[in-house]
């Protein structure tokens, strides 16, 4: 609803009144594919797609860093409807003041980030999705509404998405009929594997069949994985991140309380 439906149905949200595209914060444990979901939104769009590792824009020499910011926005821009994908968002992001006497480099970068997400004729069709493994030390001037407003939390796999994940990581890789994808994804063994660690664990069994000799892999490698492969994301982090939605909304809702006694 926040990228895909202003693309494919624009004449909806004009009708509505709405012009300005919403942003997206897509945040949670690492290795849960939150990069992957940006590029399969942008894929079933028809989009341009813009993908930007946030350290890659941060730059020591004084102005380099705010170019580099406007030159995405411009090439998205010209290429409209597009979507900017900013990766790491907390590196390029970090809440303003926390700088500790240094160049200031983020804080310039993050007030450019904030113009050019304000600009509301000229954003027009260009639509912004970040992610994060640390919401918690993103600038909370970020979140506020017409920026990336869309809080949305991108959870551990379940076993159904498991066996997905699974059926996509060893379709290139020989397997043996003794080997049942969808009794793996349900064992309890891999509750709270992230994608990258059930990736890991089709990569631990096909590296022991290959020690064993064997033309393809079978259960025997899978039980051995599952002794090496454990998930990556602990309980206690998981809770966290379950905890964290509620945390960011208080605090966008707090920044508006001030911009109010402003006012």
């Amino acid at each position: 609803m926040a990228i895909s439906e202003p693309i494919r149905h624009p004449e909806k949200f004009k009708r509505m009144g709405l012009s300005v595209p919403s942003g997206v914060l897509m945040y949670g444990p690492p290795g849960c594919g939150k990069t992957m979901l940006a590029k399969a939104i942008a894929n079933s769009s028809g989009t341009s797609f813009i993908s930007v590792k946030g350290p890659e824009l941060l730059n020591k020499f004084v102005g380099e860093s705010e170019r580099g910011v406007r030159r995405v926005f411009e090439r998205a821009r010209s290429s409209a409807p597009c979507i900017i994908f900013f990766d790491e968002l907390d590196s390029l992001c970090p809440r303003r003041g926390n700088d500790g006497g240094g160049s200031g480099v983020s804080e310039r970068v993050v007030n450019q980030l904030l113009t050019e997400m304000d600009g509301l004729e000229e954003r027009r069709n260009v639509f912004v999705i970040a992610a994060t493994n640390r919401p918690d030390i993103i600038d909370p001037a970020m979140l506020r509404p017409g920026r990336l407003d869309k809080l949305l939390y991108v959870p551990l796999p379940e076993a159904d998405d498991r066996a997905s994940i699974l059926k996509t990581c060893v379709r290139n890789t020989p397997i043996s009929d003794d080997v049942h994808i969808e009794e793996i994804a349900h064992d309890d063994r891999l509750e709270g594997f992230t994608g990258a660690d059930l990736s890991s664990l089709v990569r631990e069994a096909a590296v022991n069949a290959i020690r064993n000799d064997r033309e393809s892999v079978c259960k025997l490698d899978f039980d051995h994985a599952l002794t090496m492969v454990s998930p990556s994301v602990s309980r206690k982090d998981q809770k966290l991140y379950r905890n964290m939605t509620g945390t960011l909304r208080r605090v966008r809702g707090n920044i508006e309380e001030a911009k109010k006694e402003n006012v």
